[in-house]
């Protein structure tokens, strides 16, 4: 059966719930999502999400992401991320999310390429705090609709405009969802790749949508691995060791129990030195000691990283574990202006699956929650604007 709504969002992750939660309560909204609403990599998120903490921080924290990202960054949209943080922080503390605090102030963590730390947090899984409160704020609001295993196979393209989606259920039902405004919020592309710390079911489907209507693409090679996932040799996602762990002082060591890299360099870095160690040891992983940081400290900081590796037979407060470098984020995506519009009216994109250019060649750690948030709230009221500019027209 078709359906019409004022707004289709495909996605539940951070970008998708958060453009619904700044749109218009007398719109209807459509939201549909591959698996179930948990399912997205916006619940996987273990270290944070940066802030501007002062005005004192902000030069700063703009060279951190420009460095990480190899100057190949946009620099307006970081300018945006980054002057926008506060206030999106406001938005999710009145919305529920909780952050650690130090008595009354904010704690913060560093990660590596930060130069100072800026990032707060919830345990170690600070994605699953915000999505988690995010989906639930959703879920109370009457006008939004969310199909679950429903999966976009095109878009409705009318007049060069997008006028909506084609989509597919788990039983294999076809039906259109006509709506006057699309945002294409359905993550990065994990699910392509042998190792990697997504959802198996994240497969770029909107690139490929994309790709067939000539939408503009940018950057489709930038492809981030991260240095530290839980070496196994089971099938499956990997199990992420948060990059915030090497910010609280874990150490990364080769077969013969030596340091080989300054832990708090930028992802690709570190990642290449851990490919190379592992080359020149002859092994599948190098070795990751949280021995410098204190026990306290890992059951509180990280109480998930403790229960999980110590599920697989490690204990972090005791020994050292096992990593490896795998897929973990995609930087490039469908091209989108400061405001999240693609090269076809009408049509959005927000997330893992845009590319604003605030990564440049190379995501500096937790930048891509705030990013989310920020480019899906400045989506949703641009659409609101629209509105408003018809209404006024049609007077």
């Amino acid at each position: 059966m078709n359906k019409k709504a004022d707004v289709v969002i495909v996605g539940t992750g951070v970008a998708g719930l958060f453009s619904a939660l700044n749109l218009p309560d007398d719109k209807e909204i459509i939201m549909i999502t591959k698996a179930d609403a948990q399912s997205s990599d916006s619940f996987l998120a273990q270290g944070g999400i940066c802030v501007l903490r002062d005005e004192q921080d902000y030069d700063s924290y703009f060279e951190d992401t420009m460095r990480a990202g190899h100057y190949e960054n946009r620099k307006e949209s970081v300018d945006i991320m980054i002057r926008s943080s506060g206030k999106i922080i406001e938005d999710l503390v009145g919305y529920g999310v909780e952050f650690e605090k130090d008595g009354e102030a904010f704690a913060y963590t560093r990660e590596g390429a930060h130069s100072r730390p800026r990032i707060l947090f919830h345990a170690d899984v600070t994605g699953k705090e915000i999505t988690s409160k995010l989906l639930a704020r959703v879920r109370e609001k009457n006008n939004v609709t969310i199909y679950e295993y429903t999966t976009m196979t095109d878009i409705l393209e009318e007049n060069g405009k997008c006028a909506g989606i084609t989509v597919k259920t788990k039983s294999g039902e076809e039906s259109s969802i006509y709506a006057d405004y699309t945002i294409l919020a359905s993550g990065g592309i994990g699910g392509l790749y042998q190792h990697s710390t997504n959802f198996p079911h994240l497969t770029g489907d909107a690139l490929e949508v994309a790709k067939k209507h000539h939408i503009r693409l940018e950057h489709l090679d930038y492809v981030q691995i991260h240095p530290t996932t839980l070496y196994s040799e089971k099938p499956g996602r990997r199990f992420l060791i948060s990059e915030s762990v090497r910010g609280e002082g874990a150490l990364l060591y080769n077969k013969n129990m030596e340091r080989f890299v300054d832990e708090l360099l930028p992802r690709d870095v570190v990642t290449r030195a851990i490919r190379e160690q592992m080359e020149k040891d002859g092994t599948n992983f190098v070795w990751l000691s949280m021995a410098p940081i204190e026990k306290e400290t890992i059951l509180s900081h990280f109480p998930n990283i403790y229960e999980h590796c110590l599920e697989e037979g490690y204990d972090v407060t005791k020994e050292c574990i096992p990593v490896v470098p795998a897929q973990h984020y995609f930087m490039g995506g469908i091209w989108v202006d400061k405001n999240s519009h693609t090269s076809m009216p009408q049509l959005f994109a927000v997330g893992e699956t845009s590319c604003n250019g605030v990564h440049g060649a190379n995501r500096l750690a937790s930048n891509s929650l705030l990013e989310s948030l920020v480019f899906a709230k400045r989506a949703a009221n641009l659409i609101k604007e629209q509105w408003c500019l018809e209404k006024e027209q049609a007077v």
